[in-house]
């Protein structure tokens, strides 16, 4: 059974009405067969069916993320989706992606190519882990949420230039906590590296390491990041040819240093580069305002506010990303 009749029983019953009728429709509808998911609009009328319409938006926003089909067949459902129902999260902006001019791409990290909350949140517990065995008060004081908060609060405090270096922020608040606690401070650095060991134990989206390696057989890739993220430690360091992190370059996302800088670490002009990455704020407008073409990855269908800019594509998955470049 087709894919989108499978979960849709109104594309279902509507097939069934229409070979009641007489037939099975040939003279109104036409089916799309891509990769073996098919999808049906009225020719007549050059518009969607409701049915089919609700089949591929509710595809597109996770239905085929379940693991019960193969990333081309979802590349194939947000490609023809894009094309035949766009909505604010699959769809091209007014000036569109020039893929002639693209000659480099950067990639943001955390929540494009992985969820970064669970990894915090399994960083924490490791750290909180081994300071019950190694700094018990200390664990005691941050197991306190008013308490981790006035920490970060008055880490920042004590390293004013260091707003966009996450790594530094949290060995001091670490440091500071040990020191309030009256546990030995130079465990630090140690309890520090564990946290940030377990902070490169990410779990990738479904679509991401065959996205990464589309995209680097087309082009070199710069991973760029306000986070701590390390790809040579989280073992994807053979899919870039660059990684830029807001503690070398003084400054975070938006800042259009960042992005020059990955620019530069690859060679080519900002204009030639296309950013990749969740954030409409500090990947969108930032890329734009760097000179970059930006395609927006929003998996969560959230609008975009941050008018006049406006990315050059907007894209549900990074498997309807590749869907686009494929052409180039």
């Amino acid at each position: 059974m087709p894919v989108a009749e499978l979960y849709h029983p109104q594309l279902r019953q509507h097939r069934q009405q229409s070979k009641q009728a007489g037939g099975t429709g040939g003279a109104q509808k036409r089916t799309v067969h891509s990769h073996g998911t098919v999808l049906c609009w009225d020719r007549r009328r050059f518009r969607v069916l409701p049915a089919a319409l609700a089949a591929a938006l509710a595809l597109c926003q996770g239905v085929l993320h379940a693991g019960r089909h193969s990333a081309r067949e979802r590349a194939a459902v947000f490609w023809w989706a894009n094309r035949y129902c766009p909505s604010p999260a699959l769809s091209s902006s007014p000036v569109p992606l020039d893929l002639s001019q693209i000659r480099a791409v950067s990639l943001d990290l955390d929540d494009t190519l992985w969820p970064v909350w669970p990894t915090i949140a399994r960083a924490e517990t490791a750290l909180q882990d081994w300071l019950h065995q190694h700094a018990p008060a200390t664990q005691m004081l941050c197991a306190q949420p008013d308490a981790r908060l006035a920490l970060r609060a008055q880490a920042a405090r004590s390293l004013p230039g260091s707003a966009h270096d996450m790594s530094a922020l949290r060995q001091e608040a670490i440091r500071l906590a040990l020191l309030q606690a009256g546990d030995d401070p130079q465990l630090a650095s140690a309890a520090f590296e564990v946290f940030l060991a377990e902070r490169q134990r990410v779990e990738l989206f479904e679509d991401a390491l065959p996205a990464l390696e589309f995209l680097s057989r087309r082009y070199p890739l710069v991973a760029l990041s306000n986070g701590n993220a390390d790809v040579s430690r989280i073992g994807l360091q053979h899919f870039f040819a660059a990684s830029v992190g807001a503690h070398e370059v003084g400054c975070a996302k938006p800042d259009a240093r960042m992005f020059q800088r990955a620019a530069d670490r690859v060679d080519v002009a900002a204009s030639q580069v296309l950013h990749i990455g969740d954030d409409a704020l500090h990947d969108g407008v930032g890329a734009l305002a760097a000179g970059m073409q930006m395609a927006w990855l929003n998996r969560a269908a959230k609008p975009w506010e941050h008018a006049p800019w406006e990315p050059h594509l907007t894209v549900a998955g990074l498997d309807a990303l590749c869907i686009h470049l494929a052409d180039a």
